[in-house]
């Protein structure tokens, strides 16, 4: 089944965020809400607006994913990257720090 979950990255630290159920931000795809029609994906998209005003999140939207086993999974190569993780290794901001 095809479906769109919004998405977004954390403000404070750039952490890849979708939007959970009951409007809360969760860093794990597993949990993001699934909209199945126009109308539901314009109440999500509602919600992260809000949290864009609030600068809680930025550039929130909404992706392509399909709903296997009751986990979204996306659609494009960008988001399965974003999904992913870092693409980098992970002591990039530790050497930074020196």
């Amino acid at each position: 089944m095809s479906a769109r979950i919004v998405t977004a990255n954390g403000l404070r630290d750039g952490e890849v965020l979708y939007l959970a159920c009951g409007g809360r931000w969760s860093r794990d795809l597993a949990e993001a809400e699934p909209a199945e029609t126009e109308q539901a994906e314009a109440a999500l998209m509602a919600i992260a607006e809000r949290a864009v005003r609030c600068r809680d999140v930025v550039e929130a939207y909404a992706m392509a994913v399909t709903v296997e086993d009751g986990a979204p999974r996306p659609l494009s190569q960008r988001e399965r990257i974003r999904a992913a993780g870092p693409t980098v290794g992970t002591d990039i901001a530790t050497e930074r720090g020196r």
